[in-house]
């Protein structure tokens, strides 16, 4: 039961409609849960590693935990979070090629194989093959009233802010996912609550039982800005050691309670003490570090993060001097810098250009191009600092 306790508490925003109610089940039985995925991008972030980590948790107790790739739901696209719509929409074949992507990061924190392994479903696998009475069915279950009650589409109304019915329809198809895999329990982040809800409504309509909600809180700063994913500069759970230590230590300083209490396993009391700290004064970069380390231990190895660690402080603490190269007359940009990109390939040299993330003598290099010359100086993210020599 403490285990329980623990997996029902800690990096738990709410239960619903019953914490108790959840804990009894799961002490008698084990339950079938899930979180889905919309994968309209290619990288999964710290963000999403709040989940994962519960999901894991679920998982080591021996309860069968379903990772949902919505390659269905991803073709609607899920306004949660969105105040304005979404500039393009995705093919459930694009979908389900970043879903394969989105598996093999995920794999980093949860098990797909070994002991229990965490089952992988796609929904487009039922919503695509869903007909014309059966949607209307499902809509047959809402009332325009109850639609919208939804804070988001209340603020996009009033905005005046277009909202497609597109967009609208999405928490009955995110719900439907429920019914179809028969779960007890759906968890997500806390702005997913009304798709959850959705879901749980119709599971208790259709199936005539009932399922628990659990939200887990976003990773946000004190102003409420998300944590993972910001301006386009991703922390993603695939970065390179040193990129992912260094970015860490970007983070805002207010972020470090919240980061250590969703993405560690330090004990309670520990982190109360570093909270207690900070607010006496204490410097928070050794803090900062140490979730850097820790993290970049998670997700690596220990010998990733030490390397890391050595790094940073050698590059920013150390100051030490740029890196001295040469480039051959006939080479651009781009492929010089091949060698300092994160998977040293021109591609992730046209990513950092797309991102504006590699400076040419202090301003945003945009042409990879451009053939550089004796005396440039080049920031490549925020860690590798280049000179031309001869």
């Amino acid at each position: 039961m403490d285990k329980i306790e623990e997996a029902l508490t800690r990096g738990v925003q709410q239960v619903l409609p019953d914490k108790k109610a959840l804990a009894e089940l799961m002490a008698k039985r084990k339950i079938r849960l899930y979180q889905g995925f919309d994968p309209t991008g290619t990288k999964l972030h710290i963000g999403h590693a709040v989940g994962f980590r519960k999901l894991r948790q679920f998982q080591d107790l021996g309860h069968e935990v379903i990772f949902v790739i919505g390659d269905g739901t991803g073709q609607a696209g899920d306004p949660s979070g969105k105040k304005t719509p979404r500039d393009r929409f995705y093919s459930s074949e694009e979908l389900r090629k970043n879903g394969k992507d989105y598996v093999m990061q995920a794999a980093k924190i949860v098990r797909f194989d070994g002991p229990n392994p965490v089952k992988i479903m796609y929904n487009g696998d039922w919503l695509n093959k869903l007909t014309l009475p059966e949607i209307l069915e499902i809509a047959g279950h809402f009332s325009l009233s109850q639609m919208l009650e939804r804070d988001l589409y209340q603020e996009r109304l009033k905005s005046g802010t277009e909202l497609s019915l597109r967009e609208f329809l999405y928490p009955l198809l995110q719900g439907y996912d429920s019914v179809a895999m028969k779960v007890d329990l759906e968890l997500g982040g806390s702005d997913q609550i009304f798709n959850m809800l959705a879901g749980r409504k119709l599971v208790k309509e259709y199936l005539n039982r009932e399922k628990f909600v659990m939200t887990v809180p976003l990773l946000t700063d004190s102003t409420g800005a998300k944590i993972g994913k910001s301006e386009g500069n991703v922390i993603a759970l695939t970065d390179a050691p040193n990129d992912f230590y260094g970015k860490i230590m970007t983070l805002p300083d207010d972020s470090i309670i919240n980061c250590f209490t969703l993405l560690t396993d330090k004990p309670e009391e520990e982190i109360n003490e570093i909270e207690k700290a900070l607010e006496k004064g204490d410097n928070p970069i050794k803090f900062k570090k140490q979730l850097a380390f820790d993290l970049t231990k998670w997700l690596n190895s220990e010998k990733d993060a030490l390397d890391a660690q050595k790094f940073f402080e050698q590059t920013f603490q150390e100051r030490a001097p740029e890196f001295n190269i040469k480039v051959k007359a006939e080479e651009n940009a781009a492929k010089t810098l091949i060698p300092f990109s994160p998977r040293q390939s021109m591609s992730s040299v046209k990513e950092l250009i797309r991102q504006g993330a590699i400076d040419l003598n202090g301003e945003k290099l945009t042409d990879g191009s451009i053939k550089l010359k004796v005396g440039d100086k080049i920031k490549v993210g925020d860690r590798t600092f280049l000179k031309v020599e001869k």
